[in-house]
């Protein structure tokens, strides 16, 4: 009976593990997506911490003051959309540097956050609706792993139109050709600059519904530490998924899963380690950044224009 009672804990592990990469990795997925096309045109965006933030702020602030959800989703995504936007625009400007502007930009938006944010932090807003994709099963493990944050289908299809869109159409390839050679985009009469501040902006905007989903689905609050750092992850996360979008999903998901697997084994009764296992996230992280430091392996389908890859 041991064993049979172990195997069934480790299911209901297992179970809980996938229904949290889901639920924890819909932010990261967004975010990735975001800085992935913001890198693609050759400019890095760490202002990404304070997009996801004010982005969460706006969301639950629109959700809360419309009573409904989808004007929240969408004027976190407007949100996240402008403050990229101001951060291509700067980074346009002779002599800015984007490094130092992304963590001005950073500050800026978690600031605004935390200052308009004040009166949204006791109020309950309306909330993403879940899609039941376990409603099959007599099992609540089941239906509870296959509760599907809405937003997730399409970030999943958002991943699949962006690699499609950058190996099939002459948008893409601007996008690519300013990430690779910002000569060769200025001989074809492209404007670099142009591209990049688009590109920024949609990589902005895509960025926050990641963070409409971390206040109006999980956790479903707003409080000033909600994001914890993913809008920084999810820049190592795109190099480990090496500039492409499929990958981002995938490398999301794994992300997402390391960060479920602590409550997922305190969910079995297995208590100790709680707090070691909620840090596997930023222990992937610091993994990821070791391993992209290898000579061989460093930087494999960097665009050429972020300075990475001379």
């Amino acid at each position: 009976m041991s064993e049979v009672s172990l195997l069934g804990n480790m299911g209901d592990v297992l179970l809980a593990v996938l229904g949290g990469a889901i639920r924890v990795g819909t932010p990261f997925l967004f975010v990735s997506l975001g800085e992935c096309l913001t890198e693609k045109s050759g400019r890095i965006n760490l202002g990404l911490e304070g997009v996801l933030v004010l982005s969460a702020m706006a969301a639950f602030g629109g959700a809360y003051l419309s009573g409904s959800v989808w004007v929240g989703v969408w004027l976190g995504a407007v949100a996240g959309g402008l403050l990229a936007m101001l951060h291509g625009l700067l980074c346009s400007l002779p002599r800015v540097n984007d490094i130092a502007t992304g963590i001005a930009l950073m500050l800026l938006g978690a600031g605004l956050a935390f200052y308009l944010g004040k009166p949204l932090i006791q109020p309950q807003a309306p909330q993403i609706p879940s899609l039941e994709l376990g409603a099959w099963s007599d099992s609540p493990q089941i239906q509870a792993a296959l509760r599907i944050n809405a937003l997730f289908p399409i970030g999943v299809v958002l991943a699949l139109v962006m690699a499609w869109a950058f190996a099939n159409t002459r948008w893409g390839l601007i996008v690519r050709m300013a990430g690779d050679s910002s000569d060769a985009a200025r001989a074809l009469g492209y404007s670099v600059n142009a591209v990049r501040v688009w590109a920024t902006t949609l990589g902005g905007f895509i960025a926050g519904l990641g963070g409409a989903s971390l206040s109006l689905y999980y956790p479903g609050s707003w409080n000033e530490g909600l994001s914890s750092g993913q809008g920084l992850i999810a820049v190592a996360l795109v190099i480990f998924a090496r500039w492409r979008p499929v990958a981002c999903l995938w490398a999301a998901l794994l992300f997402g899963g390391a960060g479920a697997l602590g409550p997922a084994l305190q969910s079995v009764g297995v208590g100790w380690g709680y707090h070691l296992f909620n840090a596997m996230p930023y222990a992937l992280t610091l993994l990821i950044l070791i391993w992209t430091c290898s000579p061989k392996r460093s930087l494999q389908g960097a665009p050429m224009e972020l300075g990475v890859t001379r």
